[in-house]
């Protein structure tokens, strides 16, 4: 495995590695950033045209694989608002890795339980009440 991590929190290291090999990614770079409320609440109206905060968000950037070094994307956290911030990272790398649970027949948060799990964390993430 080849994961550029350098841009990712240490806490939060581990969660990537174990979800990045979950979903069979073997190489590439991500980023994990930490905002506060009122820019969580920007990004979402801006990228998702959805009023309030939310807890994470994603932003992949290579969705083919071209010449060089894989750019998988932004996770972008806003503890606040999370239920748990290890397990939001969990989702917001399978959304890097191409996952959605808002198309999918629930195989996402399926696999985002199981790697919770192995951390040694209860999941206990839930998806929004209007299913977005």
């Amino acid at each position: 495995m080849n994961f550029d991590l350098d841009d990712v929190p240490d806490r939060f290291q581990p969660a990537v590695i174990a979800t990045l090999e979950a979903a069979g990614v073997g190489e590439g770079h991500l980023a994990v950033e930490i905002v506060d409320e009122s820019r969580i609440r920007e990004l979402n109206r801006k990228h998702r045209d959805k009023e309030g905060p939310t807890d994470v968000l994603s932003f992949p950037v290579d969705e083919e694989a071209g010449p060089g070094p894989v750019e998988l994307g932004d996770v972008i956290l806003c503890p606040e608002y999370c239920v748990n911030d290890v397990e939001a990272v969990v989702h917001g790398v399978l959304h890097l890795c191409g996952y959605d649970h808002e198309t999918d027949e629930g195989e996402m948060l399926d696999l985002q339980d199981r790697i919770t799990t192995g951390l040694g964390i209860e999941p206990k993430m839930t998806v929004e009440a209007d299913g977005e």
